[in-house]
């Protein structure tokens, strides 16, 4: 059987998770939210690094044989030492859509909405560098969505003014296709929907992220696990408030699944 391990700053994840208990519904999920320290995207990198090795390797010894790093902050910022630290299982990142966005977009107009850090980081401008394509690429900082996200204010008033400040930019460009780059941003497809309309193209990543997993626990013959599946919930700071969120914006995702949840300490 193969028990994987997801972590992300908080709830954005949990956008992964969805897509993973679709794909291959049959392992073990341990679920970890760093939510007392979300959001990452406007740390040090050197923070970022050093928690998300702590991360890892907590989740590690909780049994993970696999581990998704469900956050495209703490991907750009410290995978690399990640992989190299822990060379024995797999560790499957998330990066921004940009490549299949630029394939796509009719106009060659694309906006790439992401964390502060995601945008500046080596890894994120190193892949626009790789790009051979005409393609105009408007940036642009979430800056205030991933808190209001996490405490459960998708619908809110706020979250409809700051969203459509951040959506101006790309509007103003006449983008055709919209780049989430972060986990928790794919909550906000039908807001985003509504202010950009319905026929803009919105890229997430997560399918493909999970189909690189599938293929990484078959490589390392992880096997899928006979029923009852279990999904563990943790967090750093409020486990029931993690769990109330999922079987608020997961709910079909996790109905054939026993749950188990705990808050931790992880220093």
């Amino acid at each position: 059987m193969a028990t994987i391990g997801v972590f992300d700053s908080g709830i954005g994840g949990l956008t992964v998770l969805n897509e993973a208990l679709r794909q291959a519904p049959a392992h073990h999920y341990t679920y970890l939210a760093d939510s007392a320290n979300a959001p990452y995207g406007e740390k040090s990198v050197e923070w970022i690094t050093k928690r998300s090795l702590d991360l890892c390797h907590w989740l590690v010894r909780e049994g993970c044989q696999a581990l998704v790093v469900a956050c495209n902050t703490a991907t750009a910022e410290a995978i690399e030492s990640i992989r190299q630290e822990m060379p024995a299982i797999p560790i499957i990142g998330v990066e921004p859509g940009i490549k299949p966005a630029v394939t796509q977009s009719a106009n060659h107009k694309v906006g790439v909405l992401a964390t502060q850090n995601t945008l500046k980081s080596d890894k994120f401008n190193a892949l626009l560098k790789s790009l051979d394509s005409d393609c105009e690429l408007i940036p642009q900082a979430g800056l205030g969505l991933v808190p209001l996200i996490e405490s459960g204010q998708l619908d809110s008033v706020e979250m409809n003014t700051l969203l459509r400040e951040h959506l101006q930019p790309f509007e103003e460009a006449g983008i055709d296709t919209l780049v989430l780059g972060c986990t928790h941003y794919p909550f906000l497809t039908p807001l985003i929907r509504e202010i950009l309309g319905s026929e803009i193209q919105i890229i997430d990543t997560s399918e493909a992220v999970v189909k690189q997993l599938s293929r990484k626990l078959e490589e390392f013959q992880l096997l899928q696990s006979a029923p009852p599946r279990v999904i563990r919930f943790y967090s750093t700071s409020d486990a029931d408030a993690l769990v109330g969120l999922a079987k608020q914006l997961i709910p079909t995702a996790l109905e054939q699944h026993s749950i188990e949840t705990s808050t931790v300490f992880i220093s």
